[in-house]
């Protein structure tokens, strides 16, 4: 039973939408993906997330350009976290997805992270679940000491060779 929703309006947001679902893959995590418009086809939309819940969901990670309607109608469907990911647009840059989705109105919340922030969603999604899932807490932790060796093996690098010798590579 996948304990995660992932769903988009389109499919061109499959390659930030694929970074959450790739850390779901390394956690370990079961997750639904689907690719549902509220707009185009709200009768499906609102079937997929009022049944979140009874299917098992316990996160849903919704992505969502422009007017950003997804998260948002996610979180007034579903009673539990919903993560909402602004895709970067060509007008706007994501900022009209980004105030979309943050400024949702009270009683109705929307966990945000970063235009294009796939890869946040789909770490918050993991210590969401940690709270009540030790083994999980255990790896975010396990997960976390990996992202600080690796910036102090950098670190290290650069005391060793200084900034002009460098290399990333």
């Amino acid at each position: 039973m996948a304990a995660v929703g992932i769903v988009m309006g389109s499919d061109s947001d499959m390659p930030v939408m694929s970074k959450a679902a790739e850390i779901l893959d390394a956690f370990g995590i079961d997750y639904e993906m689907h690719i549902i418009s509220a707009h185009r086809e709200p009768d499906v939309f609102f079937e997929w997330a009022k049944g979140a819940e009874e299917r098992g969901i316990k996160v849903i990670i919704a992505g969502a350009g422009m007017a950003a309607h997804l998260p948002g109608m996610c979180a007034a469907l579903f009673p539990l976290p919903v993560i909402g990911i602004p895709m970067h647009t060509k007008s706007l840059g994501g900022r009209d997805s980004l105030y979309s989705i943050v400024q949702m109105p009270g009683g109705i919340p929307v966990a945000t992270v970063a235009i294009d922030g796939g890869k946040n969603a789909g770490l918050l999604a993991v210590k969401i679940l940690s709270v009540s899932d030790e083994s999980l807490r255990k790896r975010m932790k396990e997960y976390l000491a990996d992202l600080k060796a690796e910036v102090e093996a950098k670190d290290s690098r650069l005391q060793k060779t200084g900034y002009k010798n460098y290399s990333k590579e």
